[in-house]
């Protein structure tokens, strides 16, 4: 998976995650209970939710750190988009089972069909309902921080980190670990839910100068 592809997959995976989320098992530490448990009582009456984003990635072997910054849009169960904007400028869409990564500048866009068996046991994977927590994560709390490591391999993910916020929206940041030692951090804000999201907004549809390739 190239490199902008696999960014896009990860920032979209964590909030459509919590969509799907099952309820946490008792061995849990108090804290990482009560975290999700707040953070499951807000998502039970959303219909659709939006809001922008600033990602930052840390490329350790470049010794580099990346910025985004966009809007994404989620509507449950699996419509979702992620406006990249800037000199990256690209659209994330998935509508149900097709993914499609819309990039811009390079009047260029690539379709492939979203499910377990293309994408494996990473991130993505887990949207739509394919796993919860208490399957995926091994889980642990601390102040306003959830963290959570995979039970089994996920692409190259150590671990996630949600940090939470009592006031507004309850989620306000993701951190993503990789076993390279890259970060990614995912910082929302604006975040507003049933404004009554079109269906036409996650539309598949593309300019017909734009060179679309089948993966």
């Amino acid at each position: 998976m190239r490199k902008n592809h696999r960014i896009s997959f990860i920032a979209i995976f964590i909030l459509e995650f919590f969509f799907h989320s099952q309820a946490p098992a008792t061995s849990w530490a108090s804290d990482a209970d009560q975290q999700i448990a707040m953070i499951q009582k807000a998502y039970e009456n959303i219909k659709d939710l939006k809001g922008s984003f600033v990602q930052r990635s840390v490329i350790k072997d470049l010794d580099k750190t990346e910025t985004y910054k966009g809007e994404f849009f989620i509507k449950p169960p699996l419509k979702m988009k992620w406006v990249y904007k800037g000199k990256t400028a690209q659209d994330m869409t998935i509508n149900n089972d097709t993914v499609l990564i819309y990039k811009k500048g390079d009047n260029q866009a690539y379709k492939s069909k979203f499910d377990r068996h293309t994408y494996g046991q990473t991130p993505v994977a887990l949207l739509g309902g394919f796993g919860n927590i208490k399957d995926e994560f091994i889980a642990s709390g601390k102040g306003d921080s959830i963290i959570l490591k995979p039970k089994k391999q996920m692409g190259n993910v150590t671990s996630i980190i949600v940090r939470t916020s009592e006031e507004g929206f309850p989620i306000r940041s993701f951190v993503i670990n990789d076993s390279y030692s890259n970060v990614v951090e995912i910082v929302i804000s604006d975040v507003k839910i049933n404004t009554g999201l079109k269906d036409s907004l996650f539309s598949l549809s593309l300019p017909k100068e734009v060179n679309v390739f089948e993966q």
